[in-house]
């Protein structure tokens, strides 16, 4: 999954939109079966992260800003009715 932020940059106040989240649904794939869930909720979980590096959370800056992004993570699957299950792998 990469993020591409559309709000950086000198051309930043020119687009409303927060910017592009690319899946490769093989990679996908190979990790719903790594982590026993579908396809579907790997697309899922990996959208829903996508947004939230958009949304200007990072992971990789403190563990602390990691189980925030968790935190929110699980809320906003939980809202999309996915739950936890299967979601313990932290991303790399």
């Amino acid at each position: 999954m990469l993020s591409f932020s559309l709000r950086e940059g000198e051309f930043a106040a020119l687009s409303p939109a927060l910017g592009d989240v690319v899946i490769s649904l093989d990679t996908a794939s190979r990790q719903a079966a790594e982590n026993g869930v579908t396809l579907a909720e790997e697309v899922d979980r990996l959208l829903v992260h996508g947004i939230l590096h958009l949304a200007g959370y990072d992971h990789e800056i403190s563990s602390r800003e990691e189980r925030r992004m968790k935190r929110k993570e699980s809320e906003m699957r939980t809202l999309l009715g996915h739950g936890r299950r299967g979601y313990s792998r932290p991303f790399s």
